[in-house]
């Protein structure tokens, strides 16, 4: 393969190619994917392997009854089965991710999951068959059957949500009625990426731009002139605002399914039929509302100075991302490799080596090429080692991404090492806090080494952005889409005004006074795709922030024993996979979500964090 060092000659250390053309990109910079399989023949064989045990395992059905040894059985194939699983997705899958345009790739990733389809088909006898068994029953084998330990959670989790399970022909009238349960994603999905049409408008210094997201979001960023940005604002969120009961009625059809099925599967509320997956209390995404609602101080006190050190006479929402200082602060990778290994130094030198690992022997597939997937991810590969695909471009946010995916890699790495197959996959609620908790050590250890005003004040505005972002905000989704719910589960009426004046409402709760205009918002909700296609899940991101900063802060304040007590508590955390409920998990971390208290930290942070940056701009006047 052709390398090429083509480069932006004044960045040093990694140099970002300026090609786009992968086979010019030096290989050191591409994640290396014959760590799975050295080509597609070993691929085939192991595919063929997988059709051949899902036969095998069809053979089990009907047997389970005969006793413990038969469960054992099962439930080893089923391993066999997943790990090879793994293996077959992740190659084609990566692979694709490296450039989507690549149909014979394409085609090999969808024979895996129409063979994965057949076999989710196949073994649907499972559960029933499994709970046919009584639970006194299955506890006694799994006391009298050591071998079944890696299995008992699992087999038990099947039991506890038993009660939700509906006999036959109710679980087969759920079934008919599924494929309608996506269409309102689908319907949002048609409407706001298909089918949408964003207006070209004209900027101040008479360049012309399409104000769809990316246009949008950029000029949020880097457009110095207020009139510019409330331009790219009025026309982006023009979509929305000219259909807002269409918008309103797709989002009714996601509140009706969900209390649909939280009432078939007897649930008393929607909020308690999505949070039960995983074992989640009620309580933990009220709690989190709750005490965001009264921690706003430091969300309206940022927002306060930004008004004041921006020169503005109103300030409105789409100022709220404008960087505060000019900095030209270009981070080329390689130059950032070595700062993320020394950021983790808290955990050791086998964790580092881990991480140093990771970076030189190709984990990671690093720039932006043709057909290549936009984002950032790391994804796992059992018996392997994981993935992450970074899309970097010498940016601040590049350098925190890598350190976020860095996390979860290193998450995964410590599950593998530590769990069995079957309880190897952790939960979200937990996933982010590692990632969060990577993002925390590097902010601090920058912060630490940094005398540029300009640029630690770069730090300290993409910190509290980030809290911003990451946990007020999706605080505030979390609960409007609560308060949405509670409008049907009540009866009440659902509407494009009624869901305008909650939502506004909410907002004015959490900004106060900060924000002129707000008036001009009360389409935005209907932005947010996950309210869509995910309800329910923005919360673990507020959730993750506030555990994140708690973990961060035991383990960098108080005594020498409590801190060891904090690192010890953590990595365990880090190797516990998915072996117990999050909740459980994250209480054994030291991170209680039964208080407050994870909340609180967060709060507590924002606000030293916005004092920080008050000071740092006082000095750079």
């Amino acid at each position: 393969m052709a390398n090429s060092e083509n480069t932006h000659p004044d960045i040093t250390g990694g140099l970002r190619p300026t090609t786009r053309d992968r086979k010019e990109i030096s290989l050191r910079y591409t994640w290396d994917l014959t760590h799975i399989y050295t080509g597609w023949k070993e691929w085939e064989s192991d595919l063929n392997t997988v059709e051949g045990l899902m036969g095998s395992y069809k053979a089990f059905e009907g047997s389970l009854a005969e006793g413990p040894r038969r469960i054992l059985e099962a439930s080893v194939l089923s391993d066999q089965l997943g790990q090879l699983a793994y293996k077959v997705y992740r190659y084609p899958g990566l692979m694709q991710n490296q450039d989507t345009r690549d149909n014979q790739v394409k085609a090999r990733l969808d024979r895996v999951q129409i063979l994965f389809a057949r076999f989710h088909q196949a073994t649907a006898w499972y559960g029933p068959e499994l709970l046919r068994i009584p639970e006194e029953t299955m506890r006694r084998w799994l006391e009298e059957t050591p071998a079944l330990a890696p299995y008992r959670f699992g087999i038990l989790e099947t039991y506890r949500k038993q009660k939700h399970v509906l006999d036959e022909n109710g679980e087969r009238l759920l079934a008919y009625a599924e494929p309608f349960g996506s269409t309102p994603a689908e319907s949002y999905s048609m409407l706001a990426d298909a089918d949408v049409a964003y207006p070209s408008v004209t900027l101040g210094d008479g360049s012309e731009v399409i104000a769809g997201h990316a246009s949008y979001q950029n000029g949020l960023h880097t457009q110095r002139s207020q009139a510019d940005r409330e331009t790219l604002f009025k026309a982006h969120f023009e979509v929305f605002n000219r259909t807002p009961n269409t918008w309103a009625s797709i989002y009714e059809g996601v509140l009706q399914r969900d209390w649909f099925l939280t009432q078939a599967r007897g649930y008393s509320t929607t909020l308690g039929a999505h949070l039960d997956g995983d074992n989640i209390p009620v309580a933990v995404v009220e709690t989190l509302i709750q005490t965001a609602r009264e921690g706003v101080a430091p969300l309206r006190r940022y927002h306060a100075l930004r008004k004041r050190i921006l020169r503005l006479e109103k300030y409105r929402y789409f100022d709220a991302y404008l960087p505060l200082v000019d900095v030209d602060w270009r981070l080329a990778y390689d130059d950032v490799v070595p700062l993320i290994i020394d950021s983790v130094a808290i955990f050791g030198a086998e964790y580092q080596e881990t991480v140093r690992e990771a970076f030189a022997r190709r984990w990671i597939d690093v720039y932006e090429s043709d057909g290549k997937r936009s984002g950032a991810f790391s994804a796992g590969v059992y018996g392997i080692h994981p993935y992450m695909l970074l899309n970097y471009a010498d940016t601040l946010n590049d350098a925190f991404t890598v350190a976020h995916e860095m996390g979860h890699t290193m998450h995964t790495v410590l599950s593998h090492q530590h769990q069995p197959f079957a309880t190897s996959e952790y939960t979200i609620f937990v996933a982010e806090v590692a990632s969060m908790t990577n993002e925390n050590l590097f902010l601090e250890f920058l912060l630490q080494r940094e005398t540029d005003p300009a640029r630690r004040i770069a730090l300290l505005q993409h910190a509290i952005d980030d809290i911003c972002a990451g946990f007020y905000r999706q605080a505030m989704f979390a609960d409007f889409e609560l308060q949405a719910h509670r409008l049907v589960e009540n009866g009440k009426p659902v509407t494009a005004e009624i869901l305008q004046k909650l939502y506004l409402e909410i907002l004015y709760t959490f900004f106060g006074d900060t924000l002129d205009d707000q008036i001009w918002y009360h389409n935005t909700w209907a932005r947010i795709p996950h309210f869509f296609a995910s309800p329910y899940y923005v919360y673990q991101y507020a959730t993750s922030k506030a555990a994140a900063t708690l973990v961060h802060q035991c383990l960098t304040t108080g005594s020498e024993t409590e801190r060891h007590t904090a690192l010890d508590r953590y990595l365990a955390l880090l190797s516990s996979g998915g072996n117990d409920h999050p909740v459980e998990q994250m209480k054994r971390a030291g991170v209680d979500f039964g208080t407050p208290e994870p909340m609180r930290a967060m709060v507590a942070t924002a606000e030293r964090l916005v004092g920080e940056l008050e000071k740092s701009l006082q000095l750079s006047d």
